[in-house]
C-alpha cells in the first residue's frame, strides 16, 4: 500500500488532522494499516516550486488522473484519491488485528 503525499506528509497531524495528506495518514494509522509514503514535492500556491511540482507528479497523475494529493494505492492496484474519500475507506475497511 503507498500513500502519495505532499512533503507534508504526516507533520500535519501533531496540531490536528487539518492537511489533507496528514488526514488520510492518521486515517490509515487509526484504522491499522502499515503503508509506504511517498511525497512529492511542489505546492499548488507556491509558484515557485510548480517546475519540480509538474515532473514530479507525473506518476500520481498517471495513476489518479490528477496532480492532487492524497493518493492512496492498495495492495490490489486499486487507487482512491482525496483525503475524504480515503478516511471513509479506512473506516470501512479497518485492518484485522
Amino acid at each position: 500500500m503507498i500513500l502519495y503525499t505532499c512533503g507534508q506528509k504526516k507533520r500535519g497531524a501533531a496540531v490536528g488532522p487539518l492537511h489533507p495528506c496528514s488526514y488520510a495518514a492518521k486515517a490509515l494509522d487509526d484504522a491499522g494499516y502499515e503503508y509506504e509514503i511517498k511525497a512529492l514535492a511542489g505546492y499548488r500556491l507556491m509558484p515557485w516550486t510548480w517546475g519540480d511540482r509538474n515532473r514530479d507528479r507525473d506518476e500520481v497523475e498517471r495513476i489518479s488522473g490528477t496532480k492532487e494529493v492524497p493518493v492512496l494505492v492498495l495492495d490490489d492496484g486499486t487507487v482512491i484519491s482525496d483525503s475524504r474519500r480515503i478516511v471513509k475507506w479506512a473506516k470501512e475497511h479497518p485492518r484485522a488485528r
